[in-house]
C-alpha cells in the first residue's frame, strides 16, 4: 500500500536556472510520479536565467511579494506577479523571472514533472540583463 509522507520545509536547493527552492514533493523525496511542488524564494535583486520547460507545464501561486516575469520566444513579454496572483506557463515557453523590487517575493510552484531537476533547457542566447 502506497503511504503519505510529509515534507519539513527548510531546506533549500539551487536550481539549475538559478534560483534557489525548499525542498517539496518530488520523485526523489517522495516517490511522486506525476507532480513535483516547492516553495520558491526569490530575493531582492536575484534573477534567474532564461530558460524553458520541454515537457511540462508549471503552476505557481504568489504567496507574497512581487515579482516579474519576461516570457515568448524572445522574451518579448513582460507580466508583474503579485501576492494572491496565479500563473500558468505551458511547456516549451521560453521565460526569465526575476525580482527588481525590495522585499522577497515567495511562491508555490507545480509542475507535471515529478522530477526536481525537471525537463529544463537552458536559453543562454536570451540570458540578456533586465532593468532589475
Amino acid at each position: 500500500m502506497a503511504e503519505c509522507k510529509l515534507i519539513r520545509s527548510g531546506e533549500a536547493f539551487e536550481g539549475g536556472h538559478g534560483l534557489s527552492y525548499f525542498t517539496g514533493i518530488a520523485a526523489e523525496t517522495v516517490g511522486s510520479g506525476s507532480i513535483c511542488m516547492h516553495l520558491l524564494e526569490i530575493p531582492p535583486g536575484a534573477r534567474a536565467k532564461a530558460h524553458l520547460h520541454e515537457k511540462h507545464e508549471t503552476a505557481i501561486y504568489m504567496l507574497e511579494g512581487e515579482a516579474e516575469m519576461l516570457w515568448g520566444e524572445e522574451l518579448e513579454h513582460r507580466m508583474v506577479i503579485r501576492a494572491g496572483d496565479l500563473l500558468y506557463i505551458p511547456a516549451g515557453v521560453p521565460h526569465l523571472p526575476y525580482n527588481p523590487g525590495a522585499a522577497v517575493a515567495r511562491a508555490v510552484l507545480a509542475r507535471t514533472d515529478p522530477n526536481v531537476m525537471e525537463s529544463m533547457v537552458l536559453c543562454p542566447e536570451l540570458d540578456e540583463p533586465t532593468d532589475a
